[in-house]
C-alpha cells in the first residue's frame, strides 16, 4: 500500500493530464458555443442589420416586438405541435424495435440497417421524400390510385405538412434512437430477466416490471436530447414545404433564419434564439426534475 502522500500526488498527476485531454474540447466549445451564445445575447439588445458594424442599444424593444409578433406565436405553436408528433412517434417506434432487437434477434446488420437513415442528410431526405410524395407523380399516391384512391396532398395541405414533416425526421432518426435505448436495455442484468422468466413473468410483465423501471435514465436522456433536437429542425421543412402553406410548417428555426439573413433583422432575430435558449434550459430542467433522470423506479421501491 502506498503512502497517503504518493497517492495525493498520483491523484493529482492524473488530474492534470485530465485537463490536458480535456483542453482541446473545452477550447472548441468556447469558440463555437459559448461565444456565439453571449455575442447573439449582446446582439439581441441592438438594432444590428450587419454583423460586420454592431447597430445602436435598443434596450428591450426587440423583446418586447417579439412577444407581439403573431407570426412569433405561430412558428411557436408549429415547433410544438412537431415536437409533439416527432417525440411521440419517435419513442414509442425506437422502444418497440430496441426490446425487439434485444429479446428476439442480435443480428448485427439489423442494427447496421436500422443506423441508414439517420446517415442521409437530411436535404437528400426532403428531396427524397418530397419526390416519393408528390401528389401527381409520387409512388405512394400512385399506389393508392391502384385502389381508385384519389391520394393525398402530403406536403400541400395546411393539416397534413406539419405531421408529414414530423414522421419524415422520425423515419430518419428513430434508428438511432433505438440504438440508444438498446444500449440501455443491454446494461439491464440478465439474471433479472432470468429469475421473472422462472416466476412465470410474461414478455409484457419482464417489459413493465422490469426493462421501463430500470431504464428510466437512459430515456429520459434520449427524449431531453430528442426534444431539443426537435425544436433545432429546419432542413426537411426548407426543402420539403418552404415554410408553407400559409405558416404551416414555419418552425421558430425557420422564421429566426428568416428574419436574420433574408430580412437582415439581426438583432430581432438573435432576441428570438435568446428566448428560445431560454424555454429550452427551463423545460429541460423540469423535464429532468418531473423524471426523476437519475433515479430508476426500483431504486425507489
Amino acid at each position: 500500500m502506498g503512502s497517503p502522500s504518493v497517492k495525493g500526488f498520483r491523484r493529482d498527476r492524473q488530474g492534470k493530464i485530465a485537463m490536458l485531454l480535456l483542453l482541446p474540447t473545452f477550447i472548441g466549445f468556447s469558440l463555437f458555443y459559448i461565444y456565439p451564445t453571449a455575442r447573439g445575447i449582446m446582439l439581441s439588445f441592438t438594432n444590428t442589420i450587419d454583423l460586420g458594424s454592431p447597430g445602436e442599444n435598443v434596450g428591450f424593444e426587440n423583446y418586447i416586438k417579439v412577444f407581439q409578433d403573431p407570426i412569433f406565436w405561430n412558428a411557436i405553436r408549429v415547433t410544438l405541435q412537431y415536437v409533439a408528433i416527432n417525440i411521440g412517434s419517435q419513442t414509442i417506434i425506437a422502444l418497440g424495435l430496441a426490446v425487439a432487437m434485444d429479446r428476439l434477434t442480435t443480428k448485427t446488420w439489423i442494427r447496421i440497417a436500422l443506423l441508414m437513415p439517420w446517415l442521409i442528410p437530411g436535404v437528400s431526405a426532403a428531396m427524397l421524400y418530397r419526390w416519393m410524395l408528390n401528389p401527381l407523380i409520387g409512388v405512394f399516391n400512385q399506389f393508392l390510385a391502384l385502389f381508385g384512391h384519389p391520394g393525398f396532398l402530403f406536403f400541400g395541405s395546411e393539416t397534413m405538412a406539419m405531421p408529414t414533416v414530423a414522421l419524415v425526421n422520425t423515419w430518419r432518426f428513430v434508428g438511432y434512437t433505438s440504438l440508444l435505448i438498446y444500449a440501455g436495455i443491454q446494461m439491464i442484468p440478465k439474471s433479472l430477466y432470468e429469475a421473472g422468466s422462472l416466476d412465470g413473468a410474461t414478455e409484457w410483465k419482464l417489459f413493465t416490471r422490469i426493462t421501463m423501471p430500470l431504464l428510466r435514465p437512459v430515456l429520459v436522456m434520449v427524449m431531453i436530447v430528442s426534444f431539443i433536437g426537435s425544436f433545432q429542425i429546419f432542413d426537411t421543412m426548407v426543402i420539403a414545404t418552404d415554410g408553407g402553406p400559409m405558416n404551416s410548417t414555419r418552425a421558430i428555426n425557420y422564421y429566426i433564419f428568416e428574419k436574420a439573413f433574408e430580412q437582415y433583422k439581426i438583432g430581432y432575430a438573435a432576441a428570438m434564439a435568446t428566448l428560445l435558449l431560454i424555454f429550452l434550459a427551463i423545460l429541460s430542467i423540469i423535464q429532468l426534475r418531473i423524471a426523476r433522470a437519475g433515479d430508476s423506479d426500483l431504486s425507489n421501491a
